[in-house]
């Protein structure tokens, strides 16, 4: 989709020189993925303990050594 913006030109530069993106397309898309994804991050830890879960973690601690030393 084609948007227009009006963003600071210094903003903008500044954000290409520190995430080395190719261009501003790459740089407001993966800026935007990042938002959705800290947004979605949150609310995940908001949710932590409220989820009852029946799980050993000891049993699956041990299933991952084994099979990582394999």
């Amino acid at each position: 989709m084609r948007t227009t913006l009006d963003l600071p030109n210094e903003l903008l530069e500044e954000a290409l020189k520190i995430t080395n993106e190719k261009n501003r397309t790459s740089l407001i898309v993966n800026s935007v993925k990042s938002t959705i994804r800290r947004y979605k991050l949150a609310e995940l830890i908001k949710k932590q303990g409220t989820i009852p879960l029946d799980i050993d973690l000891d049993k699956l601690r041990k299933r991952r050594s084994e099979s990582s030393s394999r």
